[in-house]
């Protein structure tokens, strides 16, 4: 895997039963923001528990942030909190033949690593990712939506649109 913007390396042959408090520099948080579109990343840390158990590693705990989005609708800035629970499990990857693979529940938690290291802030930079709620509105999107013509989001889904075709 290559080094992302918050790269942390773990060596399973040395890591062992600790916590970890993985934190993002100005520089790693403003490279983040750009990658995730975002105006700005004001701070991001995680603390976690790692367990090893052979070659695969566990990596449980929280990831909190604060982040500056913008408005899905008016395109404002939003300034927002994250707090997510982490749950991560990293094992080593298989060779994955060609024919049909089938996967358990567990499994797709799963985050495959080659060699003897992986890396743990980008993993926890896709978790920040997955925490971002794409479609936030602020309190500026109802006027956004009214100068667009679109007044309400009931009004312009596509029931709306129906109701609207509708004569009495």
């Amino acid at each position: 895997m290559s080094a992302s913007e918050f790269s942390r390396m773990v060596d399973v042959r040395t890591a062992g039963q600790e916590a970890l408090v993985l934190k993002a520099s100005t520089e790693e948080a403003a490279a983040l923001a750009r990658r995730f579109d975002l105006v700005a990343i004001r701070n991001l840390r995680a603390e976690l528990s790692l367990a090893v158990d052979g070659a695969n590693v566990t990596a449980s705990g929280m990831l909190m942030g604060s982040i500056v989005q913008s408005c899905a609708i008016s395109g404002e800035d939003l300034p927002m909190t994250i707090k997510e629970k982490v749950d991560l499990r990293f094992v080593p990857a298989h060779a994955i033949e060609a024919e049909e693979l089938e996967l358990e529940e567990g499994d797709l938690d799963e985050i495959p690593y080659q060699g003897t290291t992986f890396d743990l802030g980008e993993a926890i930079a896709q978790s920040l990712a997955l925490a971002i709620d794409p479609y936030a509105t602020g309190p500026q999107a109802d006027l956004a939506r009214e100068k667009a013509g679109l007044s309400t989001p009931e009004a312009s889904g596509p029931f709306g649109v129906l109701q609207a075709l509708k004569k009495d």
